[in-house]
């Protein structure tokens, strides 16, 4: 019997190992869903959303697919630590209103995050499947928990711990600002978040068009926050009306700077200073918050051009192209330095773009800007470019090619080749450290500056990146600033 019985272990161990590898294998086999969305030829036409997102039947399906890892490697690619399985799992058995609950027990803004977070290259990218096939779609999965949620009105507003009696200012209403307020409040801390601009929201309201991000969606998820108990101060620009040292005097304990770097950037090459040159900052901002995309109710002034011209390759640089197309461009061109290999916009985007007729003048670089009798850009001289080796960002170097310059026509440029950080606050907060390009220096992941009870993150302290970046450094700062104020007398 002594004999026998490591054979019948061996036995059941080798048939329960054979059904798990067939079960996983089953559910690899659904094929991962993709989302509906707009015909290209009537969505460069309007400002709609392009995709619909899933129905109950399409992210069931999705869903089923997850194999609910027990050790989850997607987990560490989401910077907000969402607990990804869980929250699957509840959509595969149809438990879509507890999965929202799920995700919002860490994510302030999970129906932004389902539409603009690069999950291709965070928790997707890290999602077992993805090795021998393609990963879950996690990010489509958050959009459709969220906004299931959001449109059945099955909102819940959790109850916040008891009043901490400590006051912490958030400077910037914008992905990192918005993170740190919710998850400050919860744990009983009187928040109050301080935005330059006259909508919350920061780059989510004025920075990402309506077919990728509708106004609607950040406003929910702001009038969410306001429900657990923030507070928001419009039209208060720090550094202007009063200074971070003023909040202190007012009574917070602690100030958190997540301003942003907005600051445009442009070339310096001759004839920059024509008409019809335009930041991607003004460009956007002009059609998102100011909403000239709603003309004629809206009536705000933007370029309307025949012949647009976007330099650059990254999300922003997409998004206006895409922008120009549906305020009625002929031509739309993205000239870019590299080839499309190294565009660091999202696949899905460039994707969209080339459905939508945008075309890409890849290995070009402009080298000046041809001006009409009236000051007016006609003509884009171009350089031909090709690549050498790899330069710091590990992409391989842009080399100008001699002798290839040529022209484009076009009536109006947009150039959308980053930003930086906006000079204000550091001038006007004494001790404060920034380094050579401006950007505010900290101390590890927490965002403890220099200055005692001064925080910073997001794109002010690292320049310009993603959303979900942002929102993770909020989330470490609120940690430490917890502790900080907890810690004072």
């Amino acid at each position: 019997m002594r004999k026998g019985r490591p054979c019948n272990i061996i036995g059941v161990n080798v048939m329960e190992n054979k059904e798990k590898t067939e079960k996983k294998e089953k559910k690899e086999k659904v094929p991962r869903q993709a989302m509906p969305e707009q015909d290209p030829k009537k969505r460069i036409r309007n400002f709609n959303e392009v995709p619909y997102g899933y129905n109950a039947e399409l992210a069931l399906k999705e869903a089923s697919r997850c194999i609910q890892c027990k050790k989850p490697t997607c987990i560490e690619g989401c910077p907000v630590d969402v607990a990804i399985p869980d929250f699957v799992k509840l959509i595969a058995e149809g438990h879509f209103i507890e999965a929202a609950w799920k995700l919002k027990e860490t994510n302030t803004l999970p129906a932004v995050c389902g539409r603009v977070c690069p999950q291709e290259d965070q928790c997707e990218k890290l999602c077992v499947l993805g090795k021998k096939g393609e990963p879950v779609a996690v990010g489509r999965l958050e959009r459709f928990a969220a906004d299931f949620e959001r449109e059945r009105g099955n909102i819940v507003i959790p109850k916040v711990a008891p009043p901490t009696g400590k006051r912490v200012a958030i400077v910037g209403a914008g992905p990192a600002g918005l993170t740190i307020a919710g998850d400050l409040v919860k744990v009983g801390h009187d928040v109050t978040i301080f935005e330059a601009l006259h909508k919350s929201g920061g780059v989510l309201i004025y920075g990402i068009p309506e077919f990728r991000l509708p106004k609607a969606i950040v406003d929910a998820e702001v009038n969410y926050l306001e429900k657990l108990g923030v507070k928001i101060v419009l039209n208060a620009a720090i550094g202007r009306l009063k200074t971070v040292d003023d909040l202190f005097a007012e009574g917070f304990h602690a100030v958190f700077l997540g301003v942003g770097a907005g600051a445009p950037v442009f070339m310096n090459i001759p004839g920059e200073n024509l008409s019809g040159i335009y930041s991607a900052n003004e460009y956007l901002t002009r059609s998102n918050l100011m909403k000239a995309y709603l003309f004629p109710e809206y009536d705000t002034p933007i370029a309307k051009g025949k012949n647009v011209a976007v330099i650059g390759g990254g999300n922003v640089a997409m998004d206006s192209v895409r922008t120009a197309l549906r305020l009625g461009a002929e031509n739309a061109y993205i000239i870019y330095r590299r080839s499309e290999v190294e565009l660091p916009a999202r696949k899905e985007e460039v994707h969209h773009a080339h459905e939508e007729g945008v075309q890409f003048k890849i290995l070009h670089n402009p080298v000046e800007y041809i001006g009409d009798e009236n000051g007016w850009v006609k003509q884009i001289r171009c350089i031909r470019m090709e690549l050498g080796e790899p330069d710091d960002s590990g992409r391989r170097r842009p080399i100008p090619i001699k002798g290839s310059e040529f022209t484009i026509d076009v009536d109006t440029v947009v150039v959308a080749i980053g930003t930086e950080a906006n000079p204000v606050i550091p001038r006007t907060t004494p001790g404060l450290e920034v380094n050579k390009w401006g950007y505010i220096v900290t101390k590890g992941e927490t965002g403890e500056t220099g200055r005692e009870g001064i925080y910073a993150g997001g794109d002010i302290v690292t320049g310009s990146a993603t959303v979900i970046l942002a929102m993770g450094a909020g989330r470490q700062a609120a940690g430490a600033i917890d502790a900080y104020v907890r810690a004072k007398s």
